[in-house]
């Protein structure tokens, strides 16, 4: 056989070897490798520890020192805080507490409530932007500004303290990454601090902003045909309507807005 090896030969050998699965050349001197030493071979990541003493203390590398919840535990686990709340400052707390929504960890801020909590209408919207996640309150962006106008337009308002007042409220605290919609999974556990939110605010009137919310509350979407449709949903009347963003997207809808705007304070003064 001929040794010597044009370049191009010698590559074509060398990528058929690394296709065919190696990954390591040969040295130029040869290893004997029965006179190399005896060494264990080291744990694999990650790998079981294999049963602990008895009264050993628990090795915090180990997955079994470590359990995690899983996502029905974690709802459970949210159940019994929520419950567990007196008021709405105890609800923060138990939120603020809660550890197994992921979201946290990448929030700035938690985004509980803002306006007033006695308010006649409660607006549930679906989950903190960047400048809510600065300030540490709900729709305070472009389209909380958007928010502020349109009910603005039927004598509504957060800093109200009369029967025009509104509360707001978030189906998530923590903004997601990306301003991306929630999982089910992140909706299903937080979900139980939301309906103990709206027990403890017990308004007239749900504002269901999106379809997040609606999803949330009502286990459904496709807010086109749902907005301006009255509907009930834990114990209150519901109204869901388009969110503000997507009006900012969308212009042409603000229409529809305003006739769900004027359906809302048909309700109130029927209701008065």
């Amino acid at each position: 056989m001929d040794q010597a090896l044009d370049f191009h030969t010698a590559k074509a050998l060398l990528e058929w070897q690394v296709e065919l699965g190696a990954d390591e050349a040969i040295g130029d001197v040869p290893i004997n490798r029965y006179e190399l030493e005896d060494t264990a071979p080291k744990p694999a990541p990650n790998a079981d520890p294999g049963p602990v003493a008895v009264g050993a203390p628990p090795n915090p590398a180990s997955p079994r020192a470590r359990p995690e919840l899983g996502p029905a535990d974690a709802v459970a686990d949210a159940e019994r805080m929520a419950a567990a709340a007196a008021d709405l400052g105890a609800l923060r707390d138990a939120m603020a507490e809660f550890s197994h929504c992921d979201l946290k960890k990448g929030a700035r801020s938690l985004v509980f409530a803002d306006g007033g909590p006695a308010a006649r209408v409660m607006i549930i919207g679906e989950a903190p932007g960047r400048d809510e996640d600065v300030q540490g309150k709900p729709f305070v962006g472009r389209a909380g500004q958007l928010l502020d106008r349109m009910f603005a337009a039927i004598e509504m308002g957060r800093a109200r303290e009369d029967d025009g007042a509104l509360y707001i409220t978030n189906i998530l605290p923590w903004r997601p990454p990306q301003n991306r919609d929630p999982s089910p999974d992140e909706m299903a556990m937080m979900l139980p601090f939301v309906k103990r939110h709206v027990a403890l605010a017990d308004p007239d009137i749900l504002i269901l902003m999106g379809n997040v919310s609606c999803q949330g509350i009502l286990g459904r979407k496709g807010i086109t045909r749902m907005r301006g449709q009255w509907t009930e949903a834990l114990g209150k009347p519901v109204l869901p309507m388009f969110h503000p963003a997507y009006l900012l997207r969308n212009p042409i809808m603000k229409r529809e807005a305003w006739a769900d705007l004027l359906s809302l304070r048909a309700r109130l003064e029927g209701e008065a």
